[in-house]
């Protein structure tokens, strides 16, 4: 199994989670995340070995991540494992997934690719990399069927780990934070690519929401101790050590469950705080190069998930030149000044979560179980 971040880490533990009651001996290793180490995964390097973000980003770090993907190639060909997972990454890992299901492996590549807002073209190689596909959104099955490529919807994880209503009076009091306080929660990413261009802008829209109301509480759950310490090295270089952000270790979930609005990255977050039936402003940036390249070849004119799921804009996004700290803290307050229109937000998103919840775990084993022979 491999995963290289830590969405893909997430999704990967809970197939693992599924699998092993019915696979008692099973033995997993690859690359993985504290919570694929938690199942049992015995991990070749850390995690953050293969995480990168975007076109170019990519360049400087190309052979050493080439030469991962060799040797583990090398590593499972004389294995011969009853079959390969790759947990999304599809950079990395359907690259590996076509060279071995050439050699006869078995290989299941869970999360689709984004086919369906850009690069379409890939659904080729999948056919060629993919045994089977685990999809995680239902508009996802009738694409692969229709290419041949075998598949299963098998429903968001997400939208089992968090409850249809949220209790917003608990997670503000495992955070210490008053019931009455009204709450912003800034997440600007667990990459260190995303953190490198967000974090400026996210803290500087804090600086403005909370010139303009300083009864405001900000809070920033950090995903490890790195990229605490580079928040905290970005925020001290551009000036601004003194808007009160609170870093929280962890914690990302509580922390969106107490917010009144957030300020997200786009990415897997976006859905998080969707189904915690939030509203938010959801940002996007990466090194300009990368962006002249990625804003010709989208074929729909949302980038955040629940944007796509919905299939319009539900909740404001900013890309690139346009997320401004100035636009940001604009289009945050006005989500804190309409109670009415997050009411109807919630219910949009409660249909949503609906529309995602299934017995993932259960449904992701039973695939993988039918892949390698184990179950009809």
């Amino acid at each position: 199994m491999v995963a290289g971040e830590v969405s893909g880490d997430m999704l990967a533990a809970r197939l693992m989670a599924g699998l092993r009651p019915q696979l008692p001996n099973v033995r997993f290793h690859g690359i993985g995340g504290p919570r694929m180490m938690e199942q049992g995964m015995v991990s070749d390097l850390p995690i953050e070995t293969l995480t990168v973000r975007g076109l170019f980003e990519i360049i400087p770090r190309y052979r050493e991540i080439k030469g991962i993907q060799n040797s583990l190639r090398d590593r499972l060909l004389a294995e011969r494992p009853a079959a390969f997972i790759g947990a999304d990454y599809p950079g990395f890992n359907l690259g590996l997934e076509e060279q071995l299901r050439a050699q006869g492996i078995p290989t299941v590549h869970f999360v689709s690719p984004q086919i369906w807002a850009w690069r379409g073209g890939r659904i080729k190689k999948i056919k060629r990399a993919v045994s089977h596909m685990l999809v995680i959104f239902p508009f996802e099955e009738a694409i692969y069927r229709a290419a041949g490529v075998p598949v299963t919807y098998i429903g968001h994880p997400l939208a089992e780990m968090i409850p249809l209503q949220p209790d917003v009076a608990a997670a503000r009091a495992a955070l210490g934070i008053a019931h009455d306080a009204r709450v912003v929660t800034i997440m600007p990413g667990s990459r260190m690519g995303e953190l490198k261009y967000l974090v400026e802008p996210f803290v500087a829209a804090a600086k403005l929401l909370a010139q303009r109301d300083p009864k405001l509480v900000f809070v920033a759950p950090m995903a490890g101790e790195r990229q605490r310490a580079y928040y905290t090295e970005i925020v001290n270089k551009a000036g601004l050590a003194d808007v009160p952000v609170r870093l929280i270790d962890g914690q990302s979930h509580a922390a969106i469950a107490a917010a009144d609005a957030v300020l997200v990255a786009s990415g897997t977050a976006t859905l998080e705080v969707a189904l915690f039936k939030k509203p938010m402003v959801i940002a996007y940036k990466v090194m300009r190069a990368s962006w002249e390249i990625m804003r010709h070849m989208g074929y729909q004119p949302w980038i955040g998930l629940p944007n796509i799921l919905a299939r319009e804009f539900v909740v404001p996004e900013y890309l690139q030149h346009a997320a401004t700290p100035q636009a940001l803290a604009d289009a945050v307050q006005r989500q804190l000044d309409d109670p009415a229109g997050n009411e109807v937000l919630a219910r949009r998103f409660t249909d949503m979560h609906h529309s995602l919840l299934r017995n993932s775990a259960e449904a992701s084993a039973d695939a993988v179980l039918r892949v390698i022979g184990r179950k009809k």
